[in-house]
């Protein structure tokens, strides 16, 4: 037997009509086969926050003034925000990067100073960041990445904080899959049908003001924010340790999006932990042939999703470990 027979066969002889633990089944074969062995371990789970702030922003694209990223991220430090609540009921170690937030933090032990700008251009008129502010953002992901992995992490979710972002994974969407912009626009923090519509207006501007951008790095550079780019770099950095990797919602995937394209094989170590309540989500999934574990129309960002599927991924986890065998429980087949 190949070793992906031997752990469908172990799957498969489990006390229980064949399939019949449904999705968990296919997270566990992932699971196993990432880790290469029939007992996988789910070891030191972790959570990296980026928070940014961006300069399409400043141009009514969301229903949130700019500075609610600073004042968010305080409140991440203060834990108060609905990730510090779901990592804390699951045992997830929890770290929030200042990826390049308006705003200079005071040093706090949850804080990693990572800050590529204070906050990226408008993509009305220019590209959001310089070639050398997304290298920094992928050389500062690894870092983080890093300390986790050597901390013995073997699991790590993404999360992210920045007014405006739903446009930036509007806009890597739309060029990714060449689809019109207004099929990957979406509602964001909340906004009425003018505001909707206000918004899809400054995203076709800067479409047409870049033309067709279809090469991955530059995407990023033209329309990511530094907390995307430094999920899109903490995303390569966890394929290249061989680490889990959860995916949260609609931005979480653009970052992930950006990072497939540069390494189609990272699919391979991704576990997509809820479909948004923000509209294109579901279809940018579907592009990526993937099937997301959770759908509670969450639309707070934060990696809120990756927290709430945690104990379900541990669950996958636990039956390939713990369940009983047909043979070993003495329980017949058919």
């Amino acid at each position: 037997m190949t070793f992906e027979q031997q752990i469908q066969h172990k799957i498969d002889f489990k006390t229980k009509p064949l399939g019949a633990l449904g999705f968990l089944e296919q997270l566990a074969f992932k699971i196993a086969n990432v880790q290469q062995t029939l007992t996988p371990e789910l070891k030191f789970p972790t959570h990296v926050i980026f928070a940014a702030d961006h300069g399409l922003a400043k141009d009514g694209v969301s229903a949130y003034p700019p500075e609610v990223t600073f004042q968010m991220v305080m409140n991440f430090l203060q834990g108060g925000a609905a990730i510090n609540v779901f990592c804390k009921q699951n045992n997830i170690a929890m770290k929030i990067v200042d990826a390049g937030v308006n705003y200079d933090f005071e040093d706090h032990p949850e804080l990693i100073k990572a800050k590529a700008g204070y906050g990226t251009k408008s993509a009305l008129t220019e590209k959001a960041m310089t070639s050398e502010q997304l290298d920094f953002c992928f050389t500062e992901a690894d870092k983080i990445v890093n300390l986790a992995f050597e901390k013995g992490s073997n699991i790590i979710g993404f999360g992210e904080m920045g007014i405006g972002n739903t446009s930036s994974a509007s806009l890597i969407m739309a060029s990714l899959l060449q689809e019109p912009i207004e099929n990957c626009v979406g509602r964001g923090t909340g906004m009425n049908d003018e505001q909707l519509q206000h918004k899809i207006s400054i995203l076709k501007q800067v479409m047409e003001f870049h033309g067709n951008i279809t090469n991955p790095k530059e995407i990023m550079q033209t329309f990511g924010g530094f907390e995307v780019a430094q999920m899109c770099g903490g995303m390569l950095a966890a394929y290249k340790r061989n680490m889990l990797i959860m995916i949260d919602g609609f931005i979480a995937t653009a970052a992930f999006a950006i990072a497939q394209a540069l390494e189609p094989n990272i699919i391979n170590n991704a576990i997509f932990c809820h479909v948004s309540d923000e509209s294109g989500h579901k279809k940018f999934l579907d592009s990526l042939n993937q099937k997301a574990i959770l759908d509670l129309n969450l639309r707070v960002g934060e990696g809120t999703g990756c927290a709430l599927a945690f104990p379900i991924i541990q669950s996958a986890v636990n039956f390939l470990n713990e369940m009983a065998s047909f043979e070993s429980a003495g329980v017949s087949n058919k």
